[in-house]
């Protein structure tokens, strides 16, 4: 169908397999590029979010303080904000209890920050949206179109692909406490 071709070459302790399709660059020239954004959310979405959020839920928090997943968070309870670590294999993190999903969490949660593979924010988004957080983030270099639609589609507003501690530096300066009701 596509007119290519399929070879392999094998011997002992080696396998090579080569498919070889036909490219058409007239085609691929004259064709429009598909444009792809990430909405990495705007600043007076972000500016909104930190001012009004007081608890932050840690999906993926680590214990390594050398890690993002523990110096955002860090950050950000050094700035006032109440963090929740969601980590399965620990009991306790910046002296806050620990709880292995949302969905253990006891008290209602402002912001889920996420700190997992891009492929593995369906299910907490899903989460997210049963315990009735208001805002989904998901940390620089994290991008899952489709669960954010999601997110969008039960409410919650979504910030991707964007450092928290970075954002509030930017908004709020490195030096301040806020937001204003801290």
């Amino acid at each position: 169908k596509h007119r290519g071709h399929v070879s392999v070459v094998s011997r002992p302790g080696f396998t090579c397999f080569q498919v070889s399709l036909p490219l058409n660059f007239a085609a691929v020239d004259s064709a429009a590029q598909p444009i792809v954004t990430v909405d990495k959310g705007d600043d007076a979405l972000m500016q909104r979010v930190m001012e009004s959020a007081r608890t932050i839920a840690v999906v993926g928090f680590s214990s390594r303080p050398d890690r993002p997943a523990h110096a955002v968070p860090a950050y950000l309870q050094r700035k006032g904000y109440r963090i929740i670590p969601v980590n399965p294999n620990l009991d306790e993190a910046l002296g806050e209890r620990a709880y292995p999903d949302l969905l253990a969490v006891p008290e209602p949660v402002d912001v889920v920050q996420i700190f997992r593979r891009s492929e593995d924010v369906p299910p907490v988004v899903e989460q997210a949206i049963q315990i009735g957080a208001k805002v989904i983030w998901m940390q620089e270099g994290i991008i899952n179109e489709g669960a954010a639609d999601r997110a969008r589609r039960a409410g919650l507003d979504v910030v991707m692909d964007t450092c928290m501690r970075v954002t509030h530096q930017r908004l709020f300066g490195k030096d301040s406490s806020s937001p204003s009701w801290r």
